[in-house]
């Protein structure tokens, strides 16, 4: 009897992917709930069910960015939600970048969770005419060429974002197999995108994925950007709880040697 053939040890692996705006696992369903619901992003009624939620939501997948998960404060009960969905969904390793707080009433983090070790974990304030944003970078294998993914929530004015996605390119430049997730505020093909495509091996989507407003997409402002050396399959939206985002999910295969430590 023929021996299995032996699996090839530089096999692709496939990781699922997933990007999130939890609006601090606040409500909003339509535009008017930004005014009548106000008070649900200052008081933490509710948001344990709409956590629990996308806590089932992230365990379908190995990594997982966040934006806007208070890292705890008033409104959040005074629990981070990121430590938290990351106990609920079964991940065993996670860390959070907290970036703008308003006494102790609010506070927003970027938030990483994982089913791989990280080797390194770095935080990156972000350049803008108003502070509080800032990109949360992982690693998770050796040397240039490991796996590196970073997760940011950019600002709303296009010359922050500019500034921004030009720090980002410094920073992940030289990284062949990369990704950047997270809340852009722009689409794909904004024009200060370019300065992100240019310097560094990032890509934009092969298509473009509707997430905002969640409750009738018409634009697409969050982003999963992978360089051309990993392939990316099957993105598409998905509820993630009450937020005013969908979030967005695909699949990436990476090569063996990426997340050889």
């Amino acid at each position: 009897m023929a021996e299995a053939p032996t699996p090839r040890s530089d096999a692709p692996r496939r990781l699922k992917l997933l990007s999130a705006n939890i609006q601090a696992g606040s409500s909003t369903r339509r535009y008017s709930d930004y005014a009548t619901r106000s008070w649900s992003h200052v008081l933490p009624t509710g948001k344990r069910t709409a956590l629990d939620a996308i806590a089932a939501l992230a365990g379908r997948h190995d990594i997982v960015g966040l934006q806007e998960a208070d890292p705890g404060s008033l409104r959040s009960g005074f629990t981070n939600q990121t430590h938290y969905l990351a106990e609920r969904g079964g991940f065993e390793y996670w860390s959070h970048q907290p970036n703008r707080r308003v006494g102790a009433v609010a506070s927003s983090a970027n938030g990483l969770l994982s089913r791989l070790e990280p080797i390194e974990i770095i935080n990156h304030a972000l350049p803008g005419r108003i502070g509080g944003r800032g990109v949360l970078l992982s690693r998770f294998g050796e040397g240039d060429s490991g796996l590196t993914v970073a997760v940011a929530h950019l600002s709303l004015g296009a010359q922050s974002r500019r500034s921004q996605l030009a720090f980002i390119a410094e920073v992940m430049a030289h990284h062949p197999n990369a990704v950047l997730m997270g809340d852009f505020n722009c689409t794909s093909d904004c024009a200060e995108m370019d300065v992100l495509y240019r310097g560094t091996g990032l890509q934009p989507p092969a298509c473009a994925v509707h997430t905002f407003p969640s409750w009738r997409p018409q634009r697409a402002i969050d982003h999963i950007l992978v360089t051309r050396n990993l392939q990316c399959a099957n993105m598409q939206a998905l509820p993630a709880a009450f937020s005013d985002h969908l979030a967005l999910s695909t699949e990436l295969m990476v090569p063996a040697s990426a997340l050889q430590r």
